[in-house]
């Protein structure tokens, strides 16, 4: 398991949101547990030289585009993003710097997901380049995919039939638990539980991750399988939760302890 750092952008701030409150309709209805008076390069200049790999930018709504570039843009290649992204900007986004791109609404026309456009957008930038986001929320005993920065219920139901028909065109996931997201209430268990039997690509989990023990349920429950990103627990986002340098010093261990490089 390796630990993913990322840089979450929302009104051109780099922030830490409570995912399940993020709202068109009522904009005042989002929670935000964190905002910083730090460009995003800074975040991404830190996470470059403590040799953290596979990080991604988000990009929650409009008005993030100026700091994504200022993230990518100061070690090319170290950085994943997503947000809005499509065959129209994916050139433009790895020139800016990306590793890979991370793609989702993209992916559904009418609420269903089309292999054709991810297709396309495998064309566009190669499958070792492609991210697919299929953070989702429980509904019974069903995980169903959301997208529009987690605003809308899609017809994807998550389960091994739909992941390992990705693996051939994409390179790896990224999953938010979006009804645990932002929360620091405590990790998915059953969504762990369920990625570690089903993914067939490295995968990585995010949400509700409040504490170290967590971090080492995710590697538990996950069976090594997973890597895990953390947000507005850390106290480099104004958590009190965990410590970055311990989750460095945890990477580094998991680093160690491999004798093959953690998924890019």
């Amino acid at each position: 398991m390796r630990f993913r750092p990322c840089i979450d952008l929302h009104g051109g701030k780099v922030k830490q949101i409570v995912g399940g409150t993020l709202s068109d309709a009522a904009p005042a209805s989002t929670v935000t547990n964190f905002e910083s008076a730090k460009p995003p390069s800074f975040y991404a200049d830190l996470y470059w030289r403590d040799g953290l790999v596979g990080g991604h930018v988000i990009m929650l709504g409009p008005g993030n585009d100026a700091g994504a570039r200022d993230a990518l843009g100061v070690h090319p290649g170290s950085l994943q993003v997503g947000g809005g992204i499509s065959p129209a900007n994916t050139s433009a986004w790895l020139a800016a710097g990306a590793a890979k791109v991370i793609v989702t609404s993209y992916l559904f026309v009418d609420n269903e997901f089309s292999f054709e456009r991810l297709s396309e957008m495998r064309q566009c930038v190669g499958r070792e380049r492609l991210v697919v986001d299929l953070s989702c929320r429980r509904r019974g005993e069903d995980y169903v995919v959301a997208c529009n920065r987690w605003q809308t219920l899609t017809r994807l139901v998550l389960g091994p039939e739909i992941l390992n028909r990705l693996a051939g065109e994409c390179s790896e996931l990224l999953i938010h638990a979006v009804d645990v997201e932002g929360r620091q209430g405590g990790v998915d268990a059953a969504l762990i539980e369920r990625l570690a039997a089903w993914t067939p690509l490295p995968t990585t989990y995010a949400g509700g991750v409040r504490s170290l023990a967590d971090v080492h349920l995710v590697r538990s429950l996950g069976r090594n399988r997973l890597d895990v990103t953390v947000g507005s627990a850390l106290d480099l986002f104004g958590g009190t939760g965990i410590a970055y340098r311990d989750l460095v010093a945890l990477d580094r261990r998991e680093r160690a302890a491999s004798p093959l490089p953690g998924p890019a």
